[in-house]
């Protein structure tokens, strides 16, 4: 068994858990209530999750069908994910439910069954089974805050978290390139205070720039929800004050962020 895969499989069962706790109750003019981000609701929100673990399913278990989904994302890159959110969101949000809460033990039985070493086509490059788990755990984790955002309910963070400020350290150079910047030659020390109190490092100690700070925070930056003016996120030195402009752990486009609070 893969003890890093497990960890991360069980830690996104409990997020998932806890989105499908909030969304389970409501009914279709709950589904239609707005997030956040801008143009997207309840529904296609979750419509946008369903999507994708079926997705990441068939790309390890149906070569055909994954190679005719690529040629369709192909056909739009920029905005083929919308389009199949959106489309999928004009069902019933019960019907939309149903689906999401199929899929995702499927995803789970299929990265569990992965062959050892192997990697997953994926529309950018491929991901091991660990590295599928936490992109999905990413996801479900950022949108999971944008329906607490919809609903006005809070979200309680919890040391799950990890997964997304590890993807967001590594994601570093990828944010300079995603704007065509070439990325900073040495290392950054980063030290992030989780939620539980303790403290997560990464880079050398001896770092010339550095970042401090929340790591709920980080994660809320590095998933763009929030905007960095917002956040107890302390920068020094020039390339990782650049950094946090820019920062995005997931693919694609990077998008406009969210405005800072007046």
């Amino acid at each position: 068994m893969n003890a890093v895969l497990e960890a991360v499989l069980v830690d996104l069962g409990a997020e998932g858990d806890g989105l499908a706790a909030l969304v389970a109750p409501l009914d279709e003019a709950g589904w239609r209530t707005a997030t956040p981000a801008e143009g997207w609701d309840i529904a296609t929100t979750i419509a946008h999750l369903a999507w994708t673990d079926e997705a990441a399913i068939v790309a390890g278990t149906d070569k055909e069908a994954w190679d005719a989904g690529v040629l369709r994302a192909m056909a739009d890159p920029l905005g083929f994910v919308d389009a199949e959110a959106f489309a999928a969101a004009e069902k019933p949000g019960a019907e939309i439910f149903a689906w999401w809460q199929v899929g995702r033990p499927a995803l789970v039985t299929m990265l569990r069954d992965y062959p050892e070493g192997q990697k997953l086509p994926w529309y950018g490059p491929p991901m091991s089974p660990a590295s599928m788990a936490t992109a999905r755990f990413m996801e479900t984790w950022a949108h999971s805050l944008d329906v607490h955002d919809a609903l006005g309910i809070a979200y309680e963070p919890t040391d799950r978290i990890r997964h997304v400020a590890h993807l967001g350290v590594r994601t570093r150079n990828f944010s300079f390139g995603v704007h065509e910047l070439p990325p900073p030659a040495e290392e950054f020390r980063i030290d992030l205070v989780a939620p539980s109190g303790e403290v997560w490092s990464y880079g050398p100690e001896d770092a010339g720039q550095t970042l401090t700070g929340s790591a709920y925070d980080f994660c809320l930056l590095v998933t763009q929800r929030r905007h960095r003016d917002d956040l107890d996120l302390v920068a020094t030195g020039a390339d990782v004050d650049r950094w946090l402009d820019i920062a995005q752990a997931f693919a694609g486009p990077s998008g406009k962020g969210r405005e800072a609070s007046a």
